[in-house]
C-alpha cells in the first residue's frame, strides 16, 4: 500500500533526538546552578537556631557574598526578609510609602500587583502610567518629586527598563525597583536605586520562601524620619524606637528562616563567585538570550513579545506563538514536558497566550540550543 497526503497537509517534523540536558526553563522558581547537588549543601546549620553563633554567621556570610558579588557600596544595607521578593516589596510599600504622592508603572501583572496593593490596601490614590504587555510606559513622563514604584525586568511580560538612566539623579521621591528577574542579570546603577527587592529563586536557582531587601541611604532616612499612618504587621517591621532596625541587616531575621534555603543560597553565591561574579552572570544570561533570539529569527512563526530589543528581557524571555490560543500553548508545553525535552515553558496565565523561556545564568546555552527543534517538533505535532 502507498501512503498519501493531501496537497494542503502539513508534515510534522520527526521527533528531535539530541535533547537539552537539563530541560529546566521555569522563569521561577529557576534551574539550579549547573553541577548543584543537595548533598553538596553545608548542612551543619541545619537543627540548629537561626540565633546561635553558627547560624548568624552563616547568615551574615549569605549577606556578605551578596554584597561582594553585586558590588553594593558601603551605604546600602541588605536584609532577608519573609515571603520571597514579593514579601520584600510589600515590606517597603507598607514602610515607607504615604509620606509623599506614588506614581506606579504597570506593563505586567506583578507591576498591576503593586497598583491593586497600593489603591486598595494602603488607600492611596496613586498615578499609574500603563503599557501592554510587550511594551513600557513613557517613562520620560514619570515625576520624580513622587515615590515611584517600578518592575525593573517584568517576568510574566519578558520586558525591562533598558538602564537607569530615566531615574533622576535629583529625584525627590524614593525609587522603588521591584528587581527579581534583575538583580544578577544586569549591572544595576545602585546609586539610582532607593529601594531594590529579589528572591533567590531567579537568576541564582536558589529556593523560595526568602526575599532580599536592598535599602539605600535615602530609604534608611525615610525609614527613620517617618511613620506610616497604617499599623504594621510584625513581618514588616523595621525600625525599633525610631532607629533602624540594624540587626535585620546582619542577619538577625525577623522570623525563622529555612536554614536549608539559606545554605542552598550560599551554594549559588559561591558557584557565581567561582564563574567571576555577576559579571560573569550577566554575559551567561545574555548568550543565553542571544542563542534564544538566533531561534526566533530562524522561524517565521516564533516571535517576541516585546518587539523593541532595546527593552527585551535577557532572562524571563517571552514570546508569542503564531495562531496560538491558550489551548495550544497547553499542549506544547504538555508535549514537551512528557518527552522530558522542556519543562515549565508556558507563558503566565495573565499574559497574552505564548512560551516563556527563562534564560538566566543557571541554564546552559547548549540547553537553549537544543530547544529550537523541539520547538518546531511540539508546534506542528500540537497543531496536528
Amino acid at each position: 500500500m502507498t501512503d498519501t497526503t493531501a496537497a494542503d497537509a502539513t508534515l510534522a517534523p520527526a521527533k528531535p533526538v539530541t535533547k537539552p540536558a537539563r530541560p529546566y526553563f521555569s522563569s521561577g522558581p529557576c534551574a539550579k546552578p549547573p553541577g548543584w547537588d543537595a548533598a553538596k549543601l553545608a548542612t551543619d546549620s541545619l537543627g540548629r537556631s537561626h540565633r546561635s553563633k553558627l547560624g548568624k554567621q552563616r547568615l551574615q556570610y549569605c549577606i556578605d557574598l551578596m554584597r561582594e558579588l553585586l558590588k553594593l557600596p558601603d551605604t546600602h544595607r541588605i536584609g532577608i526578609v519573609p515571603g520571597s521578593d514579593t514579601g520584600a516589596f510589600e515590606m517597603a510599600m507598607w514602610t515607607m510609602l504615604g509620606a509623599r504622592p506614588v506614581t506606579a508603572l504597570a506593563w505586567e501583572s506583578f507591576g498591576e500587583g503593586w497598583v491593586t496593593d497600593a489603591v486598595k490596601q494602603l488607600k492611596i490614590d496613586p498615578t499609574v502610567l500603563r503599557a501592554d504587555y510587550g511594551q513600557l510606559p513613557d517613562l520620560s513622563a514619570v515625576d520624580w518629586s513622587n515615590d515611584v514604584l517600578f518592575t525593573w525586568n517584568g517576568t510574566t511580560s519578558g520586558v525591562r527598563v533598558p538602564n537607569g538612566d530615566w531615574i533622576a539623579e535629583d529625584r525627590e521621591g524614593l525609587s522603588f525597583a521591584d528587581a527579581t528577574s534583575g538583580v544578577f542579570a544586569y549591572d544595576l546603577p545602585w546609586d539610582k536605586i532607593d529601594v531594590a527587592t529579589f528572591s533567590w529563586q531567579k537568576v541564582l536557582g536558589g529556593e523560595g520562601a526568602h526575599g532580599v531587601l536592598i535599602l539605600g541611604p535615602r530609604a534608611v532616612e525615610r525609614l527613620e524620619s517617618y511613620t506610616p499612618a497604617w499599623p504594621l504587621p510584625k513581618v514588616f517591621r523595621l525600625v525599633s524606637k525610631g532607629k533602624l532596625a540594624e540587626g535585620v541587616f546582619k542577619g538577625e531575621t525577623i522570623n525563622t528562616p529555612s536554614m536549608l534555603a539559606v545554605e542552598d543560597a550560599i551554594f549559588a553565591l559561591e558557584w557565581a563567585k567561582g564563574l567571576g561574579g555577576a559579571e560573569a552572570l550577566v554575559k551567561r544570561s545574555d548568550a543565553n538570550a542571544a542563542a534564544l533570539n538566533r531561534i526566533v529569527e530562524a522561524r517565521d512563526w516564533l516571535g517576541h513579545l516585546a518587539e523593541d530589543p532595546a527593552i527585551r528581557s535577557t532572562t524571563s524571555v517571552c514570546l508569542t506563538v503564531e495562531g496560538a490560543d491558550d489551548a495550544l500553548i497547553k499542549k506544547m508545553a504538555s508535549l514537551l514536558e512528557a518527552e522530558g525535552a522542556a519543562y515549565d515553558v508556558a507563558g503566565y496565565r495573565d499574559a497574552p497566550s505564548g512560551l516563556r523561556i527563562w534564560c538566566g545564568a543557571t541554564v546552559e546555552t547548549a540547553d537553549i540550543e537544543a530547544l529550537g527543534p523541539w520547538l518546531d517538533w511540539a508546534y506542528a505535532t500540537a497543531r496536528g
